[in-house]
């Protein structure tokens, strides 16, 4: 048995002071603080405890993208580039393809959480119904028909969950609803769309918006577009590695989420920092093959050859230093954009509670945060536990 004592919790209201009780690899307990004292307490003085980072946009790791996966034992290869980097859970992301390819991953991705590959937390398809391509495939991208709502419906009771980033020019609010009452959870994104149809978009029930700034209409100051609806509604992913949105921006897009309800730990998404990884994350590579399009890794970038930006170089760790350097919000408050909120949206519980596996994260002040794990759930090597 192991006691967390004085621990700061972070939940969904916010920092609550306790002491955890872990035993067998479970939480057994949650007790106010001094209740467990006289036990072989570890004492945290303070230290923040957090649920275990969930990233919902991941790309690819250890050398490669989530599209090329043939096997469970590739998928396994992705994610465990991550979980050495502290992430345990996340939700690995297919950019646009053919509707085969989509039933294919899906079914991958359903057989490994199947076969235990505890770290999937669903699939996330980032397109192919979207207006504005970015790094992705244009010859991919599509409109929406039946057929494609029939299949997500299916996709969403066998994943886990199933994240959508789609364009609301291309997308209508009325299939956007019927997306939402089949479970999937909708982001917007790589659109052109102004304000109002953005609002739409959202009234329709999508929650979040995917990459705030990225491959989206912006702040114009007369046709404000996706990323002022996403800014009013307070629920979007950030990529924050000091390339993709400059710091003033993310400032901006912390203060826009407090007012919005993601501060302070809240419940219903919120601000969600997102890595976009893709192949080269856990590893040394310089590059790598897109679709037949040469991807280079240089000082912190991933570029096409014309300098299109192609997803981030970039861990959540580093993620919420970033965030917290450029917003000047509270440490707690930037931990809950890579812990609470992404599990939130996700319909994951965003609060730690008694009979949990032992899986959370501590965050010493000033140092990367430390991930716990319930004994035999390390890698071979323990270097995460």
């Amino acid at each position: 048995m192991t006691v967390f004592a004085n621990a700061a919790l972070l939940g969904t209201t916010g920092l609550t002071w306790r002491d955890i009780v872990v035993r067998d690899g479970v939480i057994e307990a949650i007790a106010p603080c001094g209740a467990l004292r006289g036990r072989g307490a570890e004492d945290l003085g303070g230290q923040i405890v957090s649920p275990p980072m969930l990233d919902v946009q991941v790309n690819g790791g250890g050398g490669v993208m989530l599209g090329d996966c043939r096997d469970v034992a590739d998928l396994d290869r992705m994610v465990r580039a991550h979980l050495a980097d502290g992430v345990p859970h996340l939700l690995p992301t297919l950019i646009s393809d053919s509707r085969a390819q989509i039933e294919r991953v899906a079914g991958l991705v359903a057989r490994a959480r199947a076969q235990g590959l505890w770290q999937v937390q669903g699939l996330h398809l980032e397109g192919p119904h979207l207006a504005r391509a970015g790094a992705h495939d244009a010859a991919m991208l599509r409109g929406m028909g039946g057929d494609d709502l029939a299949l997500y419906a299916r996709i969403a009771a066998e994943v886990g969950c199933l994240k959508i980033t789609l364009a609301p020019e291309v997308v209508p609010p009325e299939a956007i609803a019927a997306l939402v009452r089949a479970g999937v959870v909708v982001s917007l994104g790589h659109t052109h769309c102004d304000a109002a149809l953005a609002r739409a978009g959202f009234a329709a029930g999508a929650a979040t918006a995917t990459h705030l700034f990225n491959a989206m209409s912006g702040l114009d100051h007369r046709a404000p577009g996706l990323a002022l609806a996403a800014l009013e509604h307070g629920r979007f992913g950030l990529i924050a590695d000091g390339v993709h949105v400059d710091p003033g921006m993310l400032r901006l897009a912390g203060q826009f989420a407090r007012s919005g309800g993601g501060g302070g730990g809240g419940g219903g998404g919120g601000a969600c920092l997102i890595s976009d990884a893709m192949a080269v994350a856990g590893t040394d590579a310089t590059g790598f093959d897109l679709g037949g399009r040469w991807i280079a890794r240089r000082d912190g970038r991933l570029t096409l050859a014309d300098g299109t930006l192609a997803g981030a170089d970039l861990t959540l760790a580093r993620a919420v230093a970033v965030m917290g350097a450029a917003s000047a919000l509270p440490r707690a408050e930037v931990i809950a954009m890579a812990t609470v909120h992404p599990r939130a949206l996700i319909g994951l519980p965003p609060d730690l509670a008694p009979g949990d596996p032992a899986l959370f994260h501590l965050w010493p002040g000033g140092a990367a945060p430390r991930l716990h794990l319930p004994r035999g759930w390390q890698d071979e090597d323990g270097a995460t536990c």
